[in-house]
């Protein structure tokens, strides 16, 4: 199976080896591989270093992230892990998805849009680079009772063991797992998704891992 890909040369002419269209001519990366140059060229201008994540190029100050750029099937985007604290530009600014707490895009589907807003990306990776300078941290939401589906509680108030380790996961990842198994609107399916990730909750995984 192949893994995700670390290598910058490779993402850019094969993708990310997150699925199986890795290397072919349906991978997403293809739809938006100009976009994506032009996006990489502004940011390394801004003296942020360059690794991969997640099999998706990631742009560092000193070692903390400050930002990504992702294909998606209908747009890429440029994703600034503490967008909830950017104060500029916030009109080109949303939410990275509707759960989402701290991250924030800007989402491209044509080349002429990344030029157009060149100077307020400039703008928006300086103020991410100087709230990193900062220490600036994001206190995250706490998690509640109520979000919890109830047929992870079922699950939680069968087993100890399961309970100990959803409890010893990070918040983060505790947040992941809760947001997949709400998102599903059928009680079965919810189910489905609660049995099929056990496994990796009570060996201290993340839902992505």
């Amino acid at each position: 199976m192949k893994m995700m890909t670390t290598d910058i040369t490779e993402f850019f002419s094969k993708g990310c080896g997150r699925c199986k269209k890795f290397d072919t001519p349906l991978c997403k990366l293809n739809n938006w591989k100009d976009e994506l140059f032009l996006l990489r060229e502004i940011i390394l201008k801004c003296s942020l270093s360059e690794t991969m994540k997640w099999g998706m190029p990631c742009y560092q100050f000193e070692g903390k992230n400050i930002l990504m750029i992702a294909p998606f099937k209908d747009n890429c985007v440029i994703s600034f892990f503490k967008g909830s604290l950017l104060k500029k530009h916030t009109n080109i600014l949303s939410k990275a998805g509707e759960n989402s707490e701290q991250a924030r895009v800007i989402r491209f589907t044509k080349l002429t849009e990344v030029t157009q807003i060149e100077k307020e990306i400039i703008s928006l990776i300086n103020e991410a680079i100087e709230i990193e300078k900062k220490g600036i941290k994001i206190k995250p939401k706490e998690i509640t009772d109520s979000d919890f589906p109830a047929e992870f509680l079922k699950e939680l108030e069968a087993s100890n063991l399961l309970k100990t380790a959803f409890n010893n996961l990070t918040p983060g990842k505790q947040r992941a797992y809760l947001i997949y198994f709400n998102s599903a609107k059928q009680s079965t399916t919810r189910v489905a998704r609660i049995k099929k990730q056990l496994d990796k909750i009570l060996s201290g995984k993340g839902l992505i891992e």
